[in-house]
């Protein structure tokens, strides 16, 4: 009985193999050469903003500006904030291939101090469909 299951096992993980490898590539290929027909594309003019110092107790805000250009309607599902200080604003109706849409982010500096990074986790239909955006402070309560 051992014999046969060791050239079971052998020919089990070689088609798993194979089948994970055809799946793979096949991801990979779409993703980078073939995206789907249809898809949506966004693209930020900027993923990174710096307000420099700020004053603690004040907020602040920042209009992050992206284009849809693929040939699908742009949908924003979601734009996470990593702490309650951030809020972000954004339109929910969908965005037309070749159209322009904006994201907000405001930042409530009370009770910061220091140095301060957070960030927005944009999900949307699009062929990339996370896009991290990030904002930057440095809280003085000096000022």
């Amino acid at each position: 009985m051992r014999t046969k299951t060791i050239p079971v096992i052998i020919l089990s993980m070689a088609m798993l193999s194979s089948c994970m490898q055809g799946r793979s590539d096949k991801r990979a290929g779409n993703a980078i050469q073939d995206p789907e027909p249809g898809t949506a594309e966004v693209v930020f003019s900027e993923y990174e903003h710096d307000f420099g110092p700020v004053k603690e107790g004040t907020k602040v805000s920042h209009v992050f500006h992206f284009v849809n250009k693929g040939p699908g309607n742009l949908v924003i599902q979601s734009a996470l904030t990593t702490c309650g200080c951030t809020v972000s604003r954004y339109s929910r109706k969908p965005i037309a291939p070749g159209k322009e849409g904006r994201l907000e982010v405001v930042f409530n500096t009370s009770g910061k101090n220091g140095m301060q990074t957070k960030t927005v986790t944009v999900r949307s239909n699009a062929s990339k469909p996370v896009v991290i955006l990030k904002i930057t402070a440095e809280v003085s309560s000096d000022k």
